[in-house]
Formats: C-alpha cells, structure tokens, sequence
C-alpha cells in the first residue's frame, strides 16, 4: 500500500524517529501505526513507547468533592473560545454539580439542571452560543478522602486536566499532592492488577522482540525481560511511579509515610482519544470566503 507523508510525519512525531526510518516502519506494517511503533521499537529506533490519545476536541473538565465521593465530567466544545465563555462554564459547574448525585453519564444525560435535563440544558447553549456541544464522560471516586486538581484551570475547579483521588486515610492535603503528580505522570492505572493485561502482554511481546534483536543466549533474555518488565510496569502503575515532589520515594512509599492508602483515581483530559481534522490556516479561510 502507498504511505502518505503525513503518516510518516505522524509516526515521526510519535517516537522520534529518522524519516526513512519510520518510512519503512509503516512499509512493513502495512500502514498499522499502532504496528509501526512496535516495529520501530524492537529496531531500537523508536525514542519513547508511550502512546497517548491524541487530545483533539476542546472544552472543559470540570471536578466537583463532596463529603467522600468526588465526580469529572467532561463536555466538549468545537474551538477553546467557549471554554473561556462564562455562560459555557456556568452550565458545566452545574452539570458537574449534577453528577454528585448520579451513578454514570447515561443518568447524568436525564438529570436535571435548572428544571431541565442535561441534554436539553446543552441543547439550549449550542442555539445561545452557536457551536456544538456534547457530555462525554463522567468518572468517580469515592473513600474516606477524596481530593482533586484541576490543571490548566479556566475557571474554579474546571480546567483542561481534571484529577481526583480517594484515599483510606491521610489528609486532602497529601492527596492533592497525588492528584498533581497523577496529573503530570498520567499513570495507567493504579497497580499492576488494575492493567489491562493485553497491554501487559503486548509489552512482554515487545521486549522479547528487542531481546532477541541482541543475539545473547536464551537465559540471559529471560533475565533481561523481568528486568525491563519491572521497569515497565513501575513506569506505568501509580504506585510503582516515582513520586514527584519526592522522588527517592515510589508513590506507595510516601503513601505509607503519609499513613495513607491510595485506593483509586481519576483523571479526565479534554479531548483525550479524540481525532480531529485540522485544516491550515490558509484553506480555513478560503473556506469562510467560498461560504
């Protein structure tokens, strides 16, 4: 099949390799970027493994705490000016409020805000503001403490990035602490147990793949895989993570220090997994003047 460009600068873009590189990565793959990167990483050509959703769509996140439960929503918008609309942001406050009491997006759908449902209280914003809108996802955490962080914030508790955390003791103070680190380091999941375990496998996969690209004996590949699955899996669990505002510890380790236990967390990204086409500038505004 033919390889486009602008899969190969995707590709580039994704893992830091040459062009001719990822060029034939995709060659061989058929065009599988997901595949692509792999290829390039047994090669040792690919710089970094992680393949995060492409953030696309804007909007807002916004993070509502009461008591022991703690509640993300997500509502889209097409361009980042309504997320600085205040009318915008009114309405996804209430929404958030909304979801304290529901158990998941479906019943927030049907809850109500100001007399009206969700959906009708969104429809009656896109005929104000004149762009469309829609209720993504919803999340929740609940234990004896539940803290939250909003990062890259437009207005209170509502951002691009929104974190909670509920801990069985410590103190809303150490799990902010977590929520900004979680913010920042966007872990996988909690523990190894929590992974996905196709995820798991298909990295196993991978470093064998890059194992046996350095020829050494059977015993000594064995060894190397436990080594960088440890690795792997310390990178991507929370707990196994280096703790960011104290790095000689792992996140467990200042967990126990703070006579906390981590047992869950949220975090929502505007956009996160979301593909969007993208015009340059210039066909954008031949657009506008063709009409």
């Amino acid at each position: 099949m033919a390889i486009t460009a602008k899969q190969v600068k995707e590709l580039r873009e994704m893992t830091g390799a040459g062009m001719m590189d990822a060029k034939k990565a995709l060659v061989e793959t058929e065009g599988d970027m997901d595949a692509a990167v792999d290829w390039l990483r047994t090669k040792g050509l690919a710089k970094a493994a992680k393949k995060s959703g492409r953030t696309a769509a804007e909007g807002l996140v916004a993070v509502k705490v009461e008591g022991g439960k703690g509640v993300a929503v997500e509502i889209n918008s097409e361009t980042d000016f309504v997320a600085k609309n205040a009318d915008f942001q009114d309405m996804v406050g209430k929404i958030a409020t909304a979801a304290l009491n529901v158990s998941d997006v479906e019943a927030l759908k049907s809850a109500e805000v100001d007399g009206k449902p969700v959906t009708d209280v969104i429809t009656d914003k896109i005929a104000t503001i004149g762009e469309n809108m829609s209720l993504r996802r919803m999340a929740s955490a609940e234990g004896d403490v539940v803290s939250s962080y909003v990062h890259n914030a437009a207005a209170p508790n509502m951002g691009q990035i929104g974190v909670l955390v509920a801990l069985k003791g410590g103190s809303e103070e150490f799990g902010r602490q977590v929520a900004m680190h979680i913010a920042a380091a966007n872990p996988a999941a909690l523990n190894e147990a929590e992974l996905d375990p196709a995820v798991v496998e298909k990295e196993r996969q991978v470093q064998i793949d890059i194992a046996k690209e350095s020829g050494k004996p059977d015993n000594v590949i064995e060894k190397m895989i436990v080594g960088r699955m440890k690795k792997f899996l310390a990178e991507v669990t929370l707990l196994g993570q280096q703790f960011a505002l104290d790095t000689d510890k792992t996140v467990e380790q200042a967990a126990k220090d703070a006579g906390a236990e981590i047992v869950g967390f949220v975090r929502l990204q505007v956009g996160e997994g979301i593909e969007k086409e993208a015009e340059d500038f210039a066909a954008e505004v031949a657009k506008a003047v063709q009409g």
